[in-house]
């Protein structure tokens, strides 16, 4: 342990050796796919301004001056289905916010069987479980590390999902990449820790509505874009 960590709260110290003890360099996307991504060309909106195209309750969500705020009526979900695609996005949370960018979820109603979670987390010390920390599949696989900005700031996504690949880049950091065919047991991963699901995750759809979700706290996202390859 370096010097300078004396100073560090016991949190974050326990947070940092969990993370080094488990955290794997993610696999990057093939050169063509990350090139694809990050091109400025294709782009749509994910909601449009009326947010017609949106699935939520009444008056669940509203735009903000360009920015998309939970009034805390629920999550809100495209009506469309994607399959492959880039998902680019900012998020800005509160001390203690807790939300999530669902993919690829085939029934809103099952949202938590159905849907692939991308977990966006503010106080990720107060989380023993890594595979609950921001930029990590929930309940699945933990973030390789942590570029969060601080509670007030804009923090940026990239998502791509091609076939049984995801990969989530938090701050222009690959913090994750998984590979949904390694997933083969409902309610267990590939390292033998549990999870919270009832199906396998190589077993799910591979498109599906996308979503926010709305957990309790105070949530804001912004620059919500979507480049979609049709199936």
């Amino acid at each position: 342990m370096k010097r300078t960590m004396w100073w560090m709260p016991l949190g974050a110290i326990c947070l940092a050796i969990t993370m080094a003890a488990i955290a794997e360099d993610p696999t990057p996307p093939p050169d063509d796919v990350l090139k694809w991504a990050r091109a400025e060309t294709g782009w749509q909106d994910l909601f449009t301004p009326d947010l017609s195209n949106a699935m939520m309750r009444k008056d669940g969500w509203a735009w903000e001056n360009g920015v998309l705020v939970s009034k805390g009526r629920g999550d809100i979900w495209t009506r469309e289905r994607y399959g492959d695609f880039a998902l680019s996005l900012e998020f800005k949370t509160q001390p203690k916010c807790n939300s999530g960018v669902f993919i690829r979820c085939d029934s809103i109603r099952d949202w938590l069987n159905t849907a692939i979670e991308v977990q966006v987390l503010q106080d990720n010390e107060n989380y023993e479980n890594p595979k609950w920390h921001c930029g990590g599949i929930f309940d699945c696989l933990a973030p390789a590390s942590l570029p969060l900005k601080p509670v007030g700031e804009w923090n940026h996504y990239l998502i791509i999902a091609k076939g049984p690949d995801i990969w989530v880049y938090l701050n222009d950091t690959l913090v994750t990449h998984m590979n949904l065919d390694l997933w083969t047991e409902a309610g267990k991963n590939p390292d033998g820790t549990p999870n919270k699901f009832k199906y396998a995750y190589k077993d799910l759809k591979r498109e599906g509505h996308i979503g926010l979700q709305f957990h309790g706290d105070p949530i804001a996202y912004r620059n919500l874009k979507i480049k979609p390859v049709k199936l």
